[in-house]
């Protein structure tokens, strides 16, 4: 697997209004153990979107990781040109800075947005340019990320393609091990 698509809840859906909320970094902590194994593993593109929540910090992540792993690139594909557009101008400026600093940038679809035709082509096109997805998503909880593993679980009866899911469940036991990890560091003085 050499292209990978992450995605998963949005801020709102998570509860998250801040970036220094503690949720933040628990999900950055799992995003990059989960790339970590990855790219060790072959992973040469991390492949995302543009929306607040898991697919700018995946960005995030690998931007940051790219220091240890010069090789990773990273996509940040739209849906539509004017996507973030109704947005706060903080999060423009955020979604804008970081369109700056992937490998990869575009939109799927030229101008505004049209119609959901839009959204499930954008997700066919990531399908069609990736080997697999993430999805930090789990169906108890729902949230928009729904609509994408319908369309992943569709894709699946007539391609194979892999899909990792990390639950809720999951996502605990990277918080245990987020506060395991920062209590060592600071019983060491870091």
């Amino acid at each position: 697997m050499s292209r990978y698509w992450i995605t998963g809840y949005r801020t709102y859906e998570l509860g998250v209004f801040k970036e220094s909320d503690p949720k933040v970094a628990v999900l950055k902590h799992a995003l990059t153990l989960l790339l970590k194994e990855r790219i060790e593993q072959g992973l040469e593109w991390v492949i995302t979107g543009g929306q607040l929540g898991v697919e700018t910090w995946t960005v995030e992540v690998a931007l940051a990781m790219k220091a240890d792993y010069p090789e990773l690139k990273v996509a940040l594909l739209l849906p539509f040109a004017n996507f973030g557009s109704q947005w706060q101008p903080e999060k423009r400026r955020k979604l804008a800075q970081l369109s700056q600093q992937v490998d990869f940038f575009a939109a799927v679809h030229q101008g505004d947005y049209q119609g959901p035709f839009q959204l499930k082509n954008y997700q066919q096109f990531l399908l069609d340019h990736s080997d697999a997805a993430l999805l930090l998503y789990d169906p108890e909880y729902e949230g928009k990320s729904a609509y994408d593993l319908a369309a992943i679980q569709a894709f699946q009866k007539t391609a194979p393609y892999p899909m990792d899911y990390v639950s809720m469940d999951e996502l605990q036991e990277f918080a245990n091990d987020f506060e395991e990890r920062r209590a060592e560091a600071q019983d060491q003085g870091f």
